[in-house]
Order: C-alpha cells, then structure tokens, then sequence
C-alpha cells in the first residue's frame, strides 16, 4: 500500500514581527497558525477537522525558534491541538529568527553572536547546537520528541544530516526536487525522488510531477491541482511506489496579505481530501507510527499531461488575481 504523508510546514511568521516589533505575538498566531478570516479560520484546525473528517493523518513540522522571543509557551499554543488530536508532530526550522531575538536569545556563545538565513549557512557544531536547542523546546513545549526534520525554505545541507544524525534524528525530508529555485544544499539530485540513505538518515525528498519540457514540479498544494495530486498518487500506486510527500503550510490557504480565505486553494484541499479518502490502496502515514523506508529504486514521476497542466494554470491565474500571487 502507497503510503501519503501530507507535511504542513507550521510557523509563525518573521515578517510579522520585523514589521510590528515582538508584541504580535497574537496578531501572528491568528494570521499564521490559527488564521482567522471574516468568513471563518482556514489554519491548523480547520485544516485538521477536515483530515478528521476523511480520517486521515498529517505530520506538522512545528517551528520552535520563535520560542527565542516569546517563550515555549508560544510553541505550546501550536503543539498542543495537535498532540490532542492524534497528529504528529516533527521539526521544523528558520534560522531567521535568531536575527530577530538578537541579544535576548537564551544560547550559549559562541552561537549567541551568529545569525543566517538558512541552517545551511552555520558551521556543522554550530546546526547541532541550533538543532538540540530546538528539538528540546519543542518537546518542552509538549510535542514528542522528534524523529523527523525539514529545514526552513528547504536551506539544509550535508552538514544539517549529518547533525541530525548526530543528536539521534532518523530522518530529514528538506530534499525538494522539483523546486528549482529552493536554497537547499543536500548533494542529492533531481533523479533522487524516494527515500533514500544519506549522510547518516534517511532523506525522504519532496514528491513531484513531470511539468513541460522535462522540468519537475514539486507537489505542494499552492503549487498543484487536486487532479494533479490524485493523478500523482494514483501514478505512485501504479509503480508500487511505498510513499508520496506533499507539502502544504499552516497559512496555506489564505490569501497572500492573511486577510482572507483563499477559497480556490481551500476547495482543492477539500476535494484532494474527499478524493484520498475513496481511493482503494492508499493511506496517509506519520513519522512517529510508521516512517518511511529506504525505497528499492526510484520511481518515475507522473509523466507531464498538457490538459492537467492547463487547467492548473487557469486555476492558478484565477487564484492569483482574487487573492494575491505566491
């Protein structure tokens, strides 16, 4: 059985504070987290009443940096909902709050005095410090302690594996494919599209699809149709693939000033979730009940179809037009 796990991306967002200062901690858990709109909130627990709903399992890859600034409280506001709820919890990291905390920041020197956009950017005694100090907040703020990493705008490299693996940590999913433009640094390549050993942990890459002209295209759900993502694990299931990844985030479906619900990208997650829960062979999966695997070989994407391509870009036109260009 081919096996989904759908991975939200959980964060606060820098922005917000670079803008306001450090008292909006609430503004952003509402605009990042819980996501309220007008017409209802579209975040974290909407996203898991519909999971709930077609019974299935996500993995939050919940960021604990902002706890530099706010304390674990902060990150016990995102972890607990989600522990309650059956959901896994995994870590998730952006280095730029570090910039933010400045002084405040509770780490010892010399990691006190670094900043970097990307974990990447850090010395490999440097990511095991900023990893140890985030998995241990993390699970004081009440998650389990984490198998799982992916790194902040997927800024990982060798170095961050190879320190995962140090502290304990089986498995990285930072490896994205088909995002070109994306700052990860893993020596792996666009052929590298299955769960495969390096660097001491299994890296588990970001699934794709075939795009026009032999380019890949990665599946996240701004970035894909539902039929897209359907056909996608229909395709996986075909090659008896053992597993697809998708990402997704937990301010996803608003729009891209966080005002407003995005209803072309909340109707595509619910009819990709509608469509999951009655597709025979497939289910969803968790780091912490059952990880993936080092994968026999792999498995080729589904092949680029012009149709499906068109109506996506006609979607996303509509999408980006009504509620702002990601």
């Amino acid at each position: 059985m081919t096996t989904l796990y759908f991975t939200i991306d959980t964060e606060y967002a820098a922005g917000i504070v670079v803008r306001g200062g450090k008292d909006t901690r609430r503004e952003n858990f509402d605009r990042s987290i819980a996501c309220l709109t007008a017409s209802g909130a579209v975040g974290i627990g909407y996203q898991m009443d519909v999971f709930d709903r077609h019974g299935m399992k996500a993995v939050f890859f919940v960021d604990p940096m902002p706890a530099l600034i706010w304390g674990t409280e902060a990150i016990a506001d995102i972890v607990s909902p989600i522990v309650a709820r059956g959901h896994d919890v995994q870590l998730h990291v952006h280095t730029e709050w570090l910039e933010i905390a400045g002084n405040a920041r509770p780490l010892a020197r010399p990691m006190r005095d670094r900043d970097g956009a990307n974990i990447k950017d850090f010395a490999f005694e440097d990511q095991c410090r900023l990893l140890d100090y985030a998995r241990d907040t993390l699970v004081a703020a009440g998650a389990p302690r984490p198998v799982a990493f992916r790194a902040g705008n997927y800024g990982a490299n060798d170095d961050t594996l190879r320190a995962l693996a140090e502290l304990g940590m089986r498995y990285d999913t930072s490896h994205c494919p088909g995002f070109a433009d994306c700052a990860c640094a893993i020596a792996l390549g666009a052929r590298d599209t299955m769960p495969v050993a390096h660097c001491g942990v299994i890296e588990v890459p970001v699934s794709t699809i075939s795009a026009r002209g032999g380019a890949l295209r990665h599946l996240q759900l701004t970035a894909v149709s539902a039929e897209e993502m359907m056909a996608a694990l229909r395709h996986a299931k075909g090659q008896r693939a053992d597993c697809v990844t998708l990402v997704s985030h937990s301010f996803e479906l608003m729009s891209r000033d966080r005002t407003r619900a995005n209803r072309i990208v909340q109707r595509r997650f619910e009819r990709f979730c509608a469509a999951f829960a009655k597709e025979p062979g497939i289910r969803t999966g968790t780091y912490a009940a059952d990880p993936p695997r080092v994968a026999a070989r792999n498995a080729p994407p589904l092949p680029h179809a012009p149709l499906r391509t068109g109506l996506r870009h006609v979607e996303q036109a509509l999408s980006n037009a009504l509620y702002g260009a990601r």
